[in-house]
Order: C-alpha cells, then structure tokens, then sequence
C-alpha cells in the first residue's frame, strides 16, 4: 500500500513529510514535526512538550 503525503497548504508545490524524534527518556516520538519538501518554502509544524508550533525557521542542529 502506497502512502500519501498531504500537499504542503502554503506553496502547493512540495508535500509534508513526517519527521520522527526522541524523548528525554529514549522514546520515540513519531511525527514530532512535518515539514515541507519544497526547499524555497521551508513551511514546518512541530509539537513540543504538547504545544503545536507552525512556521518556524529551520536551521541546522548544534548537536
């Protein structure tokens, strides 16, 4: 079964792809964040601590 990513809602030329993290205590967290493939628009939703932040910018990890 092939599976579909929806249509990024702000450019509507790159789709949302899920983005999986780690807790603090080692869980995985499974789609923490969306992100647009369509590098020029950089469009992101992300859920931290249980808040749900859209649009923020995108840089590189200190880690």
């Amino acid at each position: 079964m092939e599976k579909a990513f929806p249509e990024c809602q702000k450019c509507k030329q790159g789709v949302l792809i899920p983005l999986s993290d780690y807790g603090r205590e080692g869980a995985t967290i499974m789609y923490k964040a969306w992100v647009c493939t369509n590098p020029e628009c950089g469009y992101n939703i992300r859920i931290d601590n249980g808040d749900i932040s859209r649009g923020r910018e995108i840089k590189a990890s200190d880690k």
